[in-house]
């Protein structure tokens, strides 16, 4: 197999969007999403060292866990594709065994080649037991693991090259969070000066826990005031604002973690949380996948949709 789609350390570029000219407060945007069209922004970080040890560990299959519009499972698919593993995903919800096909991240992931396991909800709170694992490894052979979201200690090694010497002229550094991997690498690439914030799309203060596992300085604070009812769930003000930013700075945004990152941001500006004349950079995840599978949602509900 010859490593093709990690080759590279992708240095992203810092798109201006925004100055408040009362209190000369700048934000710039760095645009992770536009690494690559399927494995981009914090999952191909989380991904790139991970797949590196697969390969020095002779796997030929990569096995991990995500729900029915998961960037990380798309990711993975398409990654394993690029590289030459085998892949398998083990699907939350039984459900979903019969819709695949209709399920925009479901089929890309089985485009890509990616095997599926359909288990219970009950049955996937176990996935990180020991017996769990033990059980698929009887079922389906020999693996590589990478853990739902992909967050694991190779995954924050990835993700503290998403900064570089030109970012340290920023005050804040804000990345949304859903497991906490990637804001924990950014907090161990931050300066001590800087300050890091992680915009929760979960409801509850829980990851303060799992990021405090993997992260090496203490400059950040989670915020929790933005997740719009929790994983997956937003609202019209949050697709408007979404429609008008992209309109705006022509900078799509998705709807489960950077959407509500940005309206956080510019909320917290507006209430006057940052100090006059700062530099904010939020970091771009990507995600963007998952913008076909929430409209599918949003049309039968007859809500506006995300451009």
């Amino acid at each position: 197999m010859s490593l093709n789609l990690f080759s590279s350390n992708f240095l992203s570029d810092n798109q201006h969007v925004w100055l408040d000219d009362k209190k000369n407060i700048e934000l710039s945007i760095k645009r992770e999403d536009l690494i690559h069209p399927f494995v981009s922004g914090n999952k191909y970080r989380k991904l790139k060292y991970n797949v590196l040890q697969a390969r020095e560990e002779n796997k030929t299959t990569l096995l991990t866990f995500g729900g029915a519009f998961s960037n990380h499972i798309a990711a993975v698919a398409s990654a394993g594709k690029a590289e030459g593993f085998n892949t398998i995903g083990i699907i939350r919800g039984e459900e979903l065994k019969d819709k695949v096909d209709t399920n925009p991240t479901l089929s890309f992931a089985k485009s890509c080649g990616m095997t599926f396991n359909f288990i219970s909800r009950k049955d996937y709170r176990d996935k990180s037991n020991a017996n769990f694992i033990s059980n698929l490894k009887d079922q389906f052979g020999d693996f590589y693991l990478i853990p739902e979201g992909g967050t694991n200690n190779l995954a924050i090694k990835g993700c503290q090259e998403i900064l570089n010497e030109k970012d340290s002229k920023f005050d804040y550094l804000c990345c949304a969070v859903g497991t906490g991997g990637t804001v924990s690498g950014i907090i161990n690439a931050s300066k001590s000066n800087q300050k890091v914030l992680g915009f929760s799309s979960l409801k509850g203060d829980f990851l303060n826990k799992d990021i405090s596992k993997f992260a090496t300085s203490t400059n950040w604070k989670l915020i929790t005031d933005y997740h719009f009812g929790g994983y997956g769930k937003i609202n019209d003000s949050l697709i408007t604002f979404i429609n008008k930013f992209k309109s705006e700075n022509k900078i799509p945004l998705d709807p489960i973690y950077t959407g509500k990152m940005m309206f956080g941001i510019f909320d917290l500006i507006k209430k006057g949380y940052f100090k006059p004349n700062s530099k904010i950079l939020a970091i771009h995840t990507g995600g963007l996948q998952g913008i076909e599978g929430m409209n599918a949602k949003l049309k039968k509900q007859n809500k506006p949709l995300i451009l």
